[in-house]
């Protein structure tokens, strides 16, 4: 085990071994005979050390200038930039995904930096006149306290980087878990971030089981907020542990998201949106686009096209520059896909292309899957209402634009829909009428930018936003200051003559 890397936990500032001295191995889903790194098997005694290093950290961040604390933000930018091939082969070797999304996920992580690095400067509150004589009123932000962020393994370093950037930019102090399949991303972001200068306990970073580190993640009364991105039967109990305490809690869940095919699109580009938006990281994205409804004039020509541009899909290693899809992250997903195509097989789809497990050659060490296509999909099937997080697209047919928006709603979430057609006028309508969070017109469900809002309706969140400045809501508090300087007991709604 001499030549393998083991990784440590960061905990006021130094880098440590968990109390229970235990590791976990970190395998490369494409070749599972490939071990990255062994990191640290941590207990509640180690979130505790953490919680309390934030919590002792706190109390001098929040009294640096914000402008500031922006300064080393940019650098962490600037270094992320720095290192972002390398840090992208890592992560394309520890979460399978290709290379040229893994450089996006970097990207991300650069983007919220240098953006976010600017609101240090801004903060804005707000400032208003006051309904009585010699009164001055304005109101301003004011950090939380200490942050439990919990992160999922399909963007292990973008999505780390939307909690802790804007967190840190506001004045808290952090504890991240990241997910288990890949720490080793969240482990390089950590790591910038000592090194652009973040002081000591500022940033904690614990690996481990959920089921051992949630528990104080989530109850702590150190504790001020928990963001948690994953699926929504885990949001559910993380937003139930946080309510005893009246923990802040910002949650982004699960998405069934649609792309809606008019009659009037231009087809080819329709066909690419599809297949990038339905196999893109393997399908798993929050933001995958597992369902397409067309209408039926030109549902036979589009499905067509579709199926023969995913046959053209090549499977394999990420790095593998030929390779347009690598594989699922584990072999629990794995079977989640393979038990999913055969719900759709018992509900009556078509299977149109592939279905099945690839396990010979190149693929026999890794979890990969076939793209998989059903047509003739009933809107009240399985496979079209619950989230898959696998390389399985529906495509249902629909008489028109209110048919396809009434069946693209009709499901638990609402995070990210789009549309395809020429016509103005459909596009609008499907804008104000689509119930999610994100809406695009001729472009894929996937793609969001890190200076607008993101997050979904119904099951896919609790409301929050995370990105944009809208982010800051979630790390930040309302404060209203009033200042009266006229010498006297004044009384608002009361001294009204």
């Amino acid at each position: 085990m001499s030549h393998i890397p083991e990784f440590r936990n960061y905990i006021a500032g130094q880098w440590v071994r968990s109390s229970s001295g235990a590791t976990f191995e970190n395998r490369n889903p494409a070749n599972r005979n490939e071990i990255l790194g062994v990191f640290q098997r941590s207990t509640a005694k180690d979130a505790e050390q953490a919680i309390r290093a934030a919590g002792e950290a706190f109390a001098r961040w929040r009294l640096m200038p914000a402008p500031r604390r922006g300064e080393i933000l940019f650098r962490v930018g600037e270094l992320l930039l720095k290192r972002k091939e390398e840090f992208a082969q890592q992560m394309t070797r520890e979460m399978g995904k290709v290379l040229s999304e893994t450089r996006g996920d970097v990207q991300e992580a650069i983007d919220m930096s240098f953006f976010t690095a600017g609101e240090g400067r801004r903060l804005y509150g707000h400032t208003t006149p006051a309904e009585l004589p010699n009164k001055f009123a304005m109101s301003v932000r004011m950090p939380l306290g200490v942050c439990s962020l919990i992160t999922p393994w399909n963007f292990p370093m973008a999505i780390p980087s939307w909690k802790l950037i804007p967190a840190l930019v506001c004045g808290n102090t952090v504890v991240i878990k990241p997910a288990s399949d890949t720490p080793q991303s969240c482990f390089n972001l950590v790591q910038i971030c000592e090194e652009a200068g973040v002081p000591a306990g500022v940033v904690n970073f614990i690996t481990g089981s959920g089921g051992e580190l949630g528990g104080p993640l989530m109850t702590h009364a150190g504790v001020k907020l928990v963001s948690f991105t994953g699926s929504t039967e885990t949001g559910r109990a993380v937003s139930a542990a946080c309510a005893p305490g009246f923990k802040h809690c910002n949650l982004e869940m699960g998405g069934k998201n649609v792309i809606m095919v008019m009659d009037d699109a231009h087809l080819d580009l329709a066909v690419e949106g599809a297949v990038w938006g339905g196999f893109g990281t393997a399908g798993q994205r929050c933001t995958a686009a597992s369902r397409v409804v067309v209408h039926k004039k030109v549902y036979k020509e589009f499905v067509e096209k579709l199926a023969g541009r995913t046959k053209s899909l090549r499977v394999g290693n990420g790095l593998d520059p030929h390779v347009d899809m690598g594989p699922v992250i584990n072999q629990a997903q794995l079977e989640t896909v393979e038990k999913y195509v055969e719900i759709g097989k018992k509900e009556g789809a078509k299977l149109l292309m592939g279905g099945h497990r690839l396990e010979s050659g190149e693929h026999a060490q890794g979890f990969f899957h076939e793209p998989t296509l059903f047509g003739d999909v009933s809107p009240k099937m399985r496979i079209a209402q619950e989230e898959i997080f696998g390389p399985v697209v529906s495509v249902i047919p629909a008489d028109g634009l209110d048919q396809a928006v009434e069946v693209a709603n009709d499901v638990p979430y609402g995070l990210s829909a789009s549309i395809y057609t020429q016509d103005v006028n459909k596009a609008f309508v499907a804008m104000r009428d689509m119930y999610t969070g994100i809406f695009y017109v001729n472009a894929s469900t996937i793609g969001a930018e890190v200076h607008l809002p993101f997050g979904g309706t119904k099951q896919t969140g609790n409301g929050h936003r995370e990105a944009g400045i809208q982010a800051l809501d979630i790390f930040s508090e309302w404060k209203s200051i009033y200042v009266d300087y006229s010498g006297k007991l004044q009384k608002a709604q009361i001294d009204h003559d």
